[in-house]
């Protein structure tokens, strides 16, 4: 069965029910989590009336890593207390279905345990998908859970 299985959050309620569905699997499994989140990068340039600000990047890039650790920090608490093995990936990545893919392969994770949004239509097409763009770009197996 599966040995390590990749969560990745954003700090939704989805997300936060998917975690914890995905810590009772891996708690059955007898598997191990890694705990994920993509943090954006500060590429992009912030604006103010006077023009670009590098204190505001840098305050964005603070605050952006901070929500990501506390985000890892959840999932760490409630695999401790599930018993379950966990460790913790974060990553700078715009595109978060990317940055899921690429932490999965590093530490080598056999199973993505992820939310799906369950965005439809439009909303689907303008927002798109991280869950189906890591269907489509991984060869690890993935359990969506809705």
């Amino acid at each position: 069965m599966y040995k390590k299985i990749l969560l990745p959050t954003d700090g939704s309620a989805l997300c936060d029910s998917a975690a914890q569905k995905g810590i009772e699997f891996a708690r059955f499994a007898g598997a191990s989590i890694v705990a994920f989140h993509a943090i954006p990068a500060t590429s992009y340039l912030i604006y103010t009336e006077a023009g670009p600000s590098d204190i505001l990047a840098e305050q964005f890039e603070r605050d952006a890593k901070m929500r990501g650790k506390r985000l890892i920090e959840v999932l760490e608490n409630q695999a401790r207390e599930a018993g379950v093995p966990c460790e913790s990936v974060l990553l700078t990545n715009d595109h978060p279905w990317e940055g899921i893919i690429e932490a999965a392969a590093t530490k080598q994770c056999d199973l993505i345990f992820m939310a799906s949004h369950g965005r439809r239509g439009l909303t689907a097409m303008l927002l798109g998908s991280e869950t189906s763009r890591v269907l489509t770009h991984t060869k690890i197996p993935v359990m969506v859970y809705r």
